[in-house]
């Protein structure tokens, strides 16, 4: 049996056991529990530990565990009806509230309830993770001399080193600082180049994590269309024109949500308009990793031909390892780079060095170009194996572009098609779906799905949620639309 599952096996077990012992009752020995169990030690300390954790049982060191004094179960409770003033009050404007909307980022960071397919989800599902090669690195690391003392806090040399060859072209280890993952290098990068109420552009639709950081900020989101090719430069010139705005966000490779690509022609002219309105240019380049066999040859960073510093790059390893492997980088030149290291010093200090020295160790190893060998192959099956069925068993949803890179497909809706109903519909059906209002920053053209083929166990949980969706629209369509 899987570890994880064994341990929360045995502590529900020994938390429906506690009623037998008295308060301060002993519980039996872990060597006991090894054997009625039939479980390893490991997995014993680690149940005791879930259960003190949670308040049942305190260990006692050389004497053993015993069942802890109970909790009060009722609350204090208080009147916190004083923070809707604080709140309202806090130097928000109307063009640029305070308030922010997590709906999107919450819907890909949510586990659906037990039965229920993710297609929603943004990571790679545990299977694709290179746990193995990852604890390898996290053992290597932890045997490093001085691996728990103070790093740079620009970062390990050695690290920025690989994120500056990554990127390539004059990128060198002191452009780049070590980040706490992209949505970190994100917040900063925002921090540091908009003042509150300014506008910022994005592209629609965009990331729905950026407009919660820009939000939360006090910033202003503008939105400037996308079409196959990536951004569409006509749009952006007007856009910079009209709001004076001074900070572009883009992700020119494979684009979150539509998967679109960049065209090369586009992305020279895209910083070279920007230059021209003093603006920068941040790259959100959170998908180079996750390019499918079938990609060709991938364009260079915009950062990796830009001489004159326009371009801000955003890059991590997070998404092609795991959610908690939270190390990106931040790569800028000119006295841009010292303000964005002033932000993220006073933030957070640096990133813990012992993650730091994982991945290090991870990205240095032999593994880890066999993971990205393996990721992609299967992130191109499992893309040919939903787009296929989408477009057998679901024709209604328009599938605009099959992208070539990333982890999902982003479906239009029949017009009239309520966003909301189909959500609702999908999830009693038993698969979650993301939904394509969060990822707009004002009012969208249609309703949208995003459907991730990254999070799921395989192909044939992908056939069985598309089953399921071809349910639920079945349901959905065969209401009045009024309803």
């Amino acid at each position: 049996m899987h570890e994880r599952s064994s341990v929360a096996e045995l502590a529900t077990s020994l938390r429906n056991e506690l009623d037998r012992y008295s308060v301060g009752g002993k519980l039996p020995s872990s060597r006991a529990l090894v054997e009625r169990y039939r479980v390893s030690p490991v997995t014993v300390s680690r149940a005791l530990a879930q259960l003190v954790a949670e308040g049942l049982v305190v260990t006692r060191p050389g004497a053993g565990a015993y069942r802890a004094e109970p909790r009060d179960a009722t609350p204090r409770t208080g009147d916190t009806s004083w923070q809707e003033v604080a709140l309202s009050a806090d130097g928000a404007t109307e063009a640029a509230p305070r308030a922010v909307d997590a709906t999107g980022v919450l819907a890909t960071l949510a586990v659906p309830p037990t039965g229920v397919i993710d297609l929603s989800g943004g990571y790679l599902d545990p299977g694709l993770q290179p746990e193995r090669a990852m604890a390898a690195a996290l053992g290597r690391a932890g045997r490093r001399p001085g691996v728990w003392s103070r790093p740079p806090v620009e970062g390990l040399t050695d690290l920025r080193s690989w994120f500056a060859r990554e990127i390539g072209g004059g990128v060198t280890a002191a452009d780049v600082l070590v980040t706490a993952g992209g949505q970190a290098a994100l917040t900063t990068t925002l921090r540091a180049l908009a003042a509150p109420g300014a506008p910022v552009l994005v592209e629609s639709p965009t990331y729905p994590g950026l407009l919660a950081i820009a939000r939360a900020s006090g910033l202003r989101p503008v939105p400037v269309p996308v079409d196959g090719d990536g951004l569409r430069p006509e749009l952006l010139a007007r856009a910079f024109a009209a709001t004076g705005a001074r900070v572009l966000v883009c992700q020119p490779l494979f684009q979150n949500p539509t998967g679109a690509l960049l065209a090369p022609d586009r992305g020279r002219e895209v910083v070279r308009i920007a230059h021209a309105c003093g603006a920068f240019v941040v790259e959100d380049d959170f998908a180079r990793r996750l390019a499918h066999e079938d990609a060709g040859p991938l364009p260079a960073p915009l950062a990796a031909d830009d001489p004159d510093g326009v371009v801000v790059h955003v890059s991590s390893l997070t998404k092609a390892t795991s959610p908690s492997l939270r190390v990106g980088a931040l790569a800028a030149r000119g006295p841009v780079l010292e303000r964005l290291r002033a932000i993220q010093v006073v933030d957070s200090f640096f990133v813990p060095r012992p993650l730091q020295e994982t991945a290090l160790e991870l990205v240095g190893s032999p593994a880890w170009s066999r993971h990205l060998r393996a990721v992609s192959a299967e992130l191109t099956a499992r893309r040919e194996a939903l787009a296929a069925a989408v477009l057998h068993h679901l024709p209604e949803l328009a599938l605009p572009h099959v992208p070539s890179g990333g982890y999902h497909l982003w479906l239009r809706l029949p017009d009239g098609l309520p966003e909301s109903a189909m959500l609702s519909a999908a999830l009693r059906a038993g698969v979650a779906v993301a939904p394509g209002r969060p990822y707009f920053s004002a009012e969208p053209t249609a309703g949208h799905l995003r459907l991730s083929f990254a999070g799921v166990t395989g192909r044939v949980e992908i056939s069985e949620a598309v089953r399921r969706l071809r349910t639920a629209l079945d349901g959905v369509l065969a209401r009045p639309l009024d309803q």
